[in-house]
């Protein structure tokens, strides 16, 4: 028989062990909301019997292989309602679903603010999804800090002004198209014409503390290829890869290049220099109108919905420079232009809205002219102000020397040109070769500010 002091010894313990189970218990509501799936149609899952808000996740209960219901979950999305129904859109491809499945709402019906995704230095070199889970397979992040996507937008009056350029090793950009430190630039170009490459040469190249990649809505061989071969080890180092490919949930990509950005957001709130590459904002585009036009909401410009349009300007104006003294995002997006068309909707909402734009020209690609940057239609908004006048000067010359030689290709070509009737062409032509040349650049090769401001005077035969 067990004397008191051992009874009172297993009396403490239970009561530990009790107090321990009331602590996790008392939290918990006493009740807990639940509704059905009452119609799936496509993407859209239809519930009713819940009231939480638009953005929030619910849980949708599938059953195991056997049949036996509450064994699996599935994540979703509430992405608009009507009257009492909810529309939810799952975040991954869903099995087995059944009408009247059980839903759930997560977290305290808040929308984005009860999902919390990782942010930090642990993120540095690693690959993740939209979600914020590793791809690469070196394990979970749980340490890293987390924090919601939805972040309030900075006053434009508060925010530093572009006033310093940032090198990105392109020796076109550099002195011809100069980007300021903050600024967020298009990269416009069809399928196929190196945007990917010359993307990765930024991401070795640029100048910043820290680089954040969004692959939004690519192949997913491209994903591997990009971080394999473009990005490379040098590149990775100081980098962070969110990737949503082609494959993934409309909201999943949603998700990813938001996510980015947030990456970004949080770099740049640390004091660091932030260099964002998107790649593409028309992918976005694409994902936000299959989320629209599913949920019911009328086609306008060329059967993109009004709220696409919105979104847009929502997710590009969150990069920029912080307040004076802060960390800075410069923010390099890519979109595709269908059949190099440059006033495809998205392509032309995205120029309004973005301080200036990078063309990549098709024709010059098939000549194998790389990268093949149409210099007469790019432009940089930013670069009257942070360039002195003798390179403005110089960029100018460059530019009225290559838009001369250009118009005159047709007659130069045919034998129809002569030299001494306009002093100007003459010039164009014994220069356009270095000019040509100038344009040209090695994938290999990396070109500083003052390289490139070099190349260009020497290219000009050091006129100004």
């Amino acid at each position: 028989m067990s004397d008191a002091p051992t009874l009172n010894r297993h009396q403490a313990s239970w009561q530990r062990a009790l107090r321990g189970v009331r602590a996790r218990i008392e939290p918990l509501p006493v009740s807990r909301a639940s509704g059905r799936v009452v119609r799936a149609t496509g993407m859209v899952i239809e519930v009713v019997g819940l009231q939480v808000a638009l953005g929030n996740a619910c849980r949708i209960e599938l059953p195991d292989a056997q049949g036996r219901p509450g064994r699996r979950h599935a994540e979703a999305e509430v992405v608009g309602f009507d009257g009492e129904r909810l529309f939810l859109m799952p975040l991954a491809e869903i099995s087995g679903l059944r009408p009247g499945a059980r839903v759930l709402p997560l977290g305290d019906g808040a929308g984005d603010a009860a999902r919390r995704f990782p942010l930090g230095q642990a993120l540095l070199g690693r690959v993740v999804d939209g979600n914020g889970q590793p791809l690469d397979g070196r394990g979970p992040l749980d340490e890293a800090p987390r924090a919601p996507l939805a972040t309030p937008p900075l006053n434009p009056l508060s925010r530093a002004p572009i006033s310093e350029q940032i090198d990105v090793g392109i020796r076109a950009i550099n002195a011809l198209l100069s980007v300021g430190r903050g600024q967020r630039m298009g990269l416009f170009a069809g399928s196929g014409v190196g945007k990917s490459v010359l993307l990765g040469m930024m991401a070795r190249y640029t100048r910043a503390d820290v680089i954040v990649v969004g692959l939004i809505g690519e192949r997913g061989r491209e994903v591997q290829d990009f971080i394999d071969n473009i990005l490379g080890p040098d590149g990775r180092q100081r980098a962070v890869v969110v990737a949503a490919p082609a494959d993934t949930s409309p909201l999943q990509r949603l998700q990813g290049a938001a996510y980015a950005t947030r990456l970004a957001e949080g770099f740049r709130d640390e004091g660091k220099n932030v260099l964002l590459i998107m790649d593409s904002l028309t992918r976005y585009a694409m994902a936000q109108r299959e989320i629209a036009l599913a949920i019911g909401e009328p086609p306008a410009t060329k059967g993109y919905p009004p709220s696409v349009f919105a979104k847009l300007p929502s997710l590009v104006e969150r990069a920029g420079n912080a307040e004076r003294g802060g960390g800075s995002i410069t923010a390099f997006y890519t979109v595709l232009t269908e059949g190099d068309d440059q006033q495809d909707p998205i392509a032309d909402s995205a120029r309004a809205i973005l301080d200036g734009h990078v063309v990549l020209s098709r024709a010059l690609a098939e000549a194998g002219h790389y990268p093949a940057i149409d210099i007469e239609a790019s432009i940089s908004r930013a670069m009257t102000a942070i360039s002195d006048k003798p390179q403005l000067d110089l960029a100018r010359r460059f530019k009225g020397l290559f838009s001369r030689y250009q118009r005159n290709r047709d007659l130069i070509s045919v034998g129809a040109y002569h030299p001494g009737h306009d002093p100007e062409l003459d010039e164009a032509v014994r220069r356009y070769p270095a000019l040509e040349g100038f344009l040209q650049q090695d994938i290999a090769e990396c070109a500083d500010l003052e390289a490139s401001r070099q190349a260009l005077a020497g290219a000009l035969g050091g006129t100004s």
